[in-house]
C-alpha cells in the first residue's frame, strides 16, 4: 500500500477519534446562531488564517520586514518583534496592529506597515459520519457546510439531519451544531458560516 494512502487513512482515523471524543462530552456544543458575531470587515476583505504565507513590509526598514507563514497558533515570528498574532485579522488590521507594536517598542517613530497575502492555505476539511463518502476534501475558499456535505456525496439513510457538527480546533476547540434545514434555507448564522482549514464536519 502506498505511503500517501496510509497517511490519508491514518489522518482520517485520528480525526474520527477526535470527533468521537467531542461527541461523547455531554453538552459540548454550541448552536451556530449562538456564535459571537464575526469582526466587521469592509467589502468581505480576506481574513488571515493559519497556513497563509504573508509578506510584512515596514517601509524603509528592511530589518523589520519578513516573508513568513502563519503558524497553527495564529502567530508569526518577525524580526525584533518575536511572536505576533495575526490570524482572524484582515491584512489591513494586522498592519495597523503591527504599526502600534513597533511604535510602542520604540523601534520606529512613525512606522508604515503593509501586510500582503502571498499564498493562501488550501481549504481542506474532513467530512465524517453518516455521509456517502467520508474523507478529506479540498473546497473553494469561502465554502460552507453545504458544500462539504455535497463533496462527500450527501447523507446516508441513517443520518440525523438536525445533528450536523463542525469540530473546530483553533483558536480553542469547539463543536458547532447545525440543522440541515437551516443550512439549505440559508437561515440565521448558518447562511454566513464559512469553513476554515482543519475543520471537521461530522454528521451523526
Amino acid at each position: 500500500m502506498r505511503f500517501d494512502t496510509l497517511f490519508r487513512i491514518g489522518t482520517l482515523a485520528a480525526l474520527t477519534m477526535l470527533s468521537s471524543a467531542c461527541v461523547r462530552r455531554s453538552g459540548s456544543y454550541v448552536w451556530v446562531d449562538q456564535l459571537p458575531a464575526p469582526a466587521d470587515t469592509s467589502a468581505g476583505e480576506y481574513m488571515l488564517e493559519a497556513g497563509d504565507l504573508i509578506g510584512v513590509t515596514v517601509w524603509n526598514h528592511a530589518e523589520l520586514s519578513a516573508r513568513v507563514r502563519v503558524r497553527e497558533d495564529g502567530r508569526v515570528t518577525l524580526p525584533l518583534l518575536n511572536d505576533v498574532a495575526v490570524a482572524g485579522r484582515t491584512p489591513g488590521q494586522a498592519a495597523r496592529e503591527l504599526e502600534g507594536t513597533i511604535k510602542a517598542r520604540g523601534l520606529v517613530v512613525s512606522p508604515r506597515v503593509m501586510v500582503s497575502v502571498e499564498e493562501t492555505r488550501p481549504l481542506r476539511v474532513a467530512v465524517l459520519g453518516e455521509v456517502a463518502r467520508p474523507g478529506m476534501y479540498q473546497l473553494e475558499s469561502g465554502a460552507g457546510v453545504a458544500e462539504a456535505l455535497a463533496s462527500a456525496g450527501g447523507f446516508t439513510d441513517f443520518a440525523h439531519r438536525d445533528r450536523i457538527f463542525v469540530v473546530r480546533k483553533t483558536p480553542k476547540q469547539m463543536r458547532i451544531r447545525f440543522t440541515y434545514d437551516a443550512i439549505t434555507a440559508a437561515r440565521g448564522r448558518a447562511a454566513s458560516f464559512r469553513l476554515r482549514p482543519g475543520d471537521v464536519v461530522v454528521t451523526e
